[in-house]
């Protein structure tokens, strides 16, 4: 199976993951339908002051996430929308950081902008070996030295792909 089809049945998946844990469903006629129900409940003054410390943690954190989009304000809509397909791209699959950007430029971001994304977002890409290590021997048996060849392919480094083959059992 290609690579885009993994990634085209993973986002399908997701996708039907998240309308269904949103209790959304679609009827018949195609338009989606909330099911989910209203309760209420009267809350005891403990419960009333961690509703309150969670509101304050929330307050921070939004104030937060408006801090980080003003420093996005100087990133361009492509080096914006490039972080965040990175970003949903390793929350579903393993990538190599030189698979990551082959990736982006499939999907018609410049090799600028996909090398900045994918040096802007924080990951491990150790941890990313190690992941893509389980995820082949999933599908199939690999030696330790075919294992690591195949993490080679896929755009690791030597250090990344000894890791990954490592972090597996080999």
């Amino acid at each position: 199976m290609s690579i885009m089809k993994k990634i085209t049945l993973a986002l399908a998946l997701s996708t039907t993951i998240a309308l269904l844990a949103t209790g959304c469903v679609f009827t018949p006629s195609g338009v989606p339908e909330d099911t989910t129900e209203t309760t209420i409940a009267v809350a005891t003054p403990s419960e009333t002051e961690a509703v309150e410390e969670a509101n304050v943690v929330e307050e921070a954190d939004e104030t937060e996430a408006v801090e980080e989009a003003e420093a996005d304000s100087d990133l361009t809509l492509a080096q914006q929308n490039a972080i965040g397909q990175a970003e949903s791209y390793l929350s579903f699959t393993a990538f190599s950081r030189e698979g990551l950007i082959e990736q982006l430029e499939y999907e018609g971001y410049s090799n600028a902008d996909a090398t900045f994304a994918v040096d802007a977002i924080n990951v491990d890409w150790n941890e990313q070996a190690a992941l893509q290590a389980e995820q082949y021997l999933e599908l199939m048996s690999f030696s330790r030295q075919g294992l690591i060849d195949q993490l080679l392919y896929e755009g690791f480094t030597q250090e990344q792909a000894e890791y990954g083959a490592s972090a597996v059992g080999y």
